[in-house]
């Protein structure tokens, strides 16, 4: 997965739970594609700091889902989900087969 559509969902899932200062920081860097410089002139800090807080913030997101897994078992419901989908337009759909899937959820 692309890093950065990586750091975006997990955002999604664990944003909350950084502070206002890192949330704010990764936003500008990961959504509005400001560059460290331009975020260190905006904080009033060093790029070097910048850079060290998104490499923080990056691994705290990632402990977070190694933990939690909020974003794996989102991706899978989403599989389960279009599977069934796909089993429910097929003119030979089976109900073992809805049933199956439907215990993943």
């Amino acid at each position: 997965m692309d890093d950065r559509i990586e750091i975006s969902l997990l955002m999604d899932f664990y944003g909350k739970l950084l502070t206002e200062k890192q949330r704010l920081i990764l936003e500008q860097y990961y959504n509005m594609d400001l560059s460290l410089s331009e975020i260190a002139e905006n904080q009033n800090t060093s790029r070097q700091a910048i850079h060290d807080l998104i490499k923080r913030c990056y691994r705290t997101l990632t402990d977070y889902e190694e933990k939690l897994n909020l974003l794996a078992n989102s991706i899978k419901d989403e599989e389960v989900k279009d599977q069934l989908r796909t089993l429910l337009t097929e003119k030979n759909c089976y109900c073992s087969e809805i049933e199956k899937l439907l215990v993943e959820l």
